[in-house]
């Protein structure tokens, strides 16, 4: 059976990875251990989950004319995704170090993601926040189905018929017809007009990179609520989905598909 059909419109980068001991304080230099490259920005981690899940995905988003355009890419392609691309500037990069105990700290770049053309693709659509305003309200128009990643968190006047924040996000942006709130290790909920209609914690896995981990949950959230599964059977989902995200190094490379998922909820 075909997936659901779903239109992410957001952030493509390329992630430079060091992995350190530990995170380093203000001022501080470290010795790190290993470094790799990998393809990487939320909306593009977002649009590889998704399809790693069973959804047909489209992606809209926007890379510069530079040779890491094409490195940046590499996941996308290999999902088989449908690219809607604008090719201007630089391509985005995400610096990222990882800590033993898979903490990380993330500065991002954007790059071209500022130049993402706004488009309103009707049906059901994924954004987050690393893209312009102006994209995330044009996505928004004519969606049968808006789904909304406040991250990085900041106020913007549009309407969700789907919320996903993590609890820190959840202070800055909190309104939805449906909000998810994100706990980390303790799991997640959901909350409709406010009050928690379903909450469900992750599996234990041993943490390597949580680097991706939001973004798995967010897609598999949003396919699975697609999917016409009840609530707690979606969140439960996403909720495994982000742990084992955070069972592998790199942004991409960690995303779980639909049999991952479903083996581990089954274990």
């Amino acid at each position: 059976m075909a997936g659901p059909a779903l239109t992410v419109v957001g952030s493509i980068n390329l992630d430079l990875v060091a992995r350190v001991s530990r995170l380093p304080r203000p001022g501080e230099t470290l010795a790190g251990s290993d470094f790799q490259r990998f393809p990487g920005g939320k909306g593009a981690n977002q649009a590889v989950a998704a399809a790693r899940l069973g959804a047909d995905v489209r992606m809209i988003g926007a890379v510069g004319s530079d040779p890491l355009a094409d490195e940046a890419l590499t996941g996308l392609r290999a999902a088989g995704i449908e690219l809607d691309l604008r090719h201007e500037g630089v391509t985005g990069i995400a610096l990222i170090l990882v800590a033993a105990d898979g903490e990380n700290q993330i500065v991002v770049v954007p790059g071209a993601n500022e130049r993402v053309e706004p488009q309103s693709p009707g049906g059901a659509v994924l954004a987050q926040l690393e893209v312009p305003d102006d994209v995330v309200r044009a996505a928004s128009r004519n969606a049968e189905f808006f789904a909304l990643n406040a991250a990085p968190a900041r106020p913007i006047d549009v309407e969700r018929d789907l919320l996903i924040v993590n609890h820190l996000e959840y202070e800055v942006v909190s309104s939805g017809k449906l909000v998810a709130v994100t706990y980390g290790a303790e799991g997640a909920a959901l909350f409709e007009n406010g009050e928690e209609v379903a909450r469900a914690a992750p599996p234990p896995v041993d943490v390597v990179d949580a680097t991706a981990a939001g973004d798995a949950f967010a897609a598999c959230l949003v396919v699975s609520l697609l999917e016409g599964r009840a609530r707690e059977a979606a969140l439960a989902r996403a909720c495994a989905a982000g742990a084992l995200a955070t069972s592998r190094l790199g942004a991409q490379p960690s995303l779980p598909t639909a049999r991952e998922v479903d083996a581990i909820l089954a274990a």
